[in-house]
């Protein structure tokens, strides 16, 4: 009842059939035709160009360094802050150690 039942995998049994051959019943002939190939008109592209006047390079120059500032003073106000962080919990054990010393020698 418990046991599983296995299935019986087929056993060879030495011959080997070869695959039937398909032959094509027609053959069929292509003429190759002798059209002239016409060369597409050039075309304007239909993405429009981008120019950059020396206004529009002061204006991208600027707005990249102040992205640069802008991500670097956040970036340093959060270092500052793991710092101080860091900083004060580790001065609030100093004094909770320091207050259990002086209980234990209370006592």
């Amino acid at each position: 009842m418990f046991r599983p039942k296995i299935p019986t995998m087929p056993q060879p049994t030495g011959l080997i059939t070869p695959p039937t051959a398909i032959e094509p019943t027609a053959v069929i002939q292509h003429q190759p035709t002798t059209t002239p190939v016409v060369p597409a008109p050039a075309t304007a592209s239909a993405r429009p160009t981008v120019q950059l006047t020396p206004g529009a390079v002061v204006a991208l120059v600027g707005g990249g360094t102040a992205v640069v500032l802008v991500v670097g003073a956040v970036l340093v106000s959060m270092l500052l802050t793991v710092a101080i962080t860091g900083a004060s919990v580790a001065i609030c054990a100093l004094v909770i150690r320091s207050l259990i010393s002086t209980e234990a020698k209370r006592r």
